[in-house]
């Protein structure tokens, strides 16, 4: 696994508007006075961008919040149940990349 980059944090600011331009390349742990203050994350596709609109949106969450409150753990439709229902199969889980022995 290969180390985040580290940035200064007025390093990063003076930097915004390249990053803006030519796209944020990886990830960058930015600091203040060398300790971590946040993240700076590039988004690798568009659905990255739309995950952040809907999860930020207020109205998408008052109605989870609602939800929660109206359905307590445990009380929903099992995932399987509504699977089976309805005939969708699971999406098949990534296959990681094997290690090549040494």
């Amino acid at each position: 696994m290969r180390a985040l980059k580290s940035i200064d944090v007025a390093t990063a600011v003076s930097s915004l508007p390249r990053y803006a331009e030519e796209g944020l390349k990886e990830r960058m742990v930015v600091t203040r006075g060398g300790k971590p203050v946040f993240t700076l994350t590039p988004l690798e596709e568009d659905e990255e961008w739309e995950d952040y609109k809907v999860a930020t949106d207020p109205n998408f969450i008052a109605l989870m919040e609602r939800s929660e409150a109206l359905y307590k753990p445990g009380t929903g439709i099992p995932l399987e149940d509504i699977r089976r229902k309805y005939g969708i199969k699971p999406k098949a889980a990534p296959r990681r990349a094997r290690k090549s022995a040494r």
